[in-house]
């Protein structure tokens, strides 16, 4: 392949369009939760994107406790020298 053109998503208009697209998926998805009938066991659960917003938080919990769990376990980049 020459040229030395770059193809992929590392490129930086394929992040953003990658990023873009999303983020419409995700908008388009929570305000599709207003038009169909939900069969709830929980109240909660009849809530207006209680799903989204539930995977949401759930996501930014999940990447905190990652990089808390990477500052109490990383050993120092000398930890198997003599």
């Amino acid at each position: 392949m020459g040229g030395g053109r770059k193809h992929g998503v590392g490129e930086a208009s394929n992040i953003r369009k990658v990023f873009w697209t999303l983020g419409l998926l995700c908008a388009a998805v929570f305000v599709a939760d207003a038009f169909y009938h939900k069969h709830v066991h929980f109240e909660a659960e009849g809530w207006f994107g209680v799903y989204g917003l539930f995977g949401f938080v759930a996501c930014v919990v999940l990447v905190l406790a990652a990089k808390l769990l990477g500052r109490i376990l990383t050993r120092p980049e000398d930890y198997y020298d003599d």
